[in-house]
């Protein structure tokens, strides 16, 4: 069996999923004390990078998307489904799971 290859390129969200790279967390507080890994909290802002068509309705129609790539977005904190690609770290969730879009 051939080994998957995954890189951002190649996810393409289904449905109303989004696929958000994870801003980097807090290395250290306001005063400058630096934070030990398992001190630091979950990042819940990121920037889209893919989207999927929209939820389809009962009806057959499709509800677009709100956001579109390249937006910055706050999420829920344990929403979605945290993957790693290359160093970087991205999480898949649904749209219902963004709380706000950040300017």
């Amino acid at each position: 069996m051939p080994a998957l290859s995954i890189n951002v390129s190649t996810v393409n969200p289904l449905g109303d999923r989004v696929f958000v790279k994870v801003s980097p967390s807090e290395e250290k507080t306001d005063g400058g004390i630096y934070l030990p890994d398992n001190v630091k909290e979950k990042p819940q802002v990121g920037e889209v990078v893919a989207v999927g068509p929209g939820k389809v309705q009962d009806s057959g129609d499709r509800v677009p998307m709100e956001v579109k790539i390249g937006d910055k977005v706050l999420y829920s904190k344990y929403a979605g489904t945290d993957i790693k690609l290359g160093g970087e770290d991205y999480v898949l969730l649904s749209e219902k799971d963004i709380l706000a879009s950040v300017a």
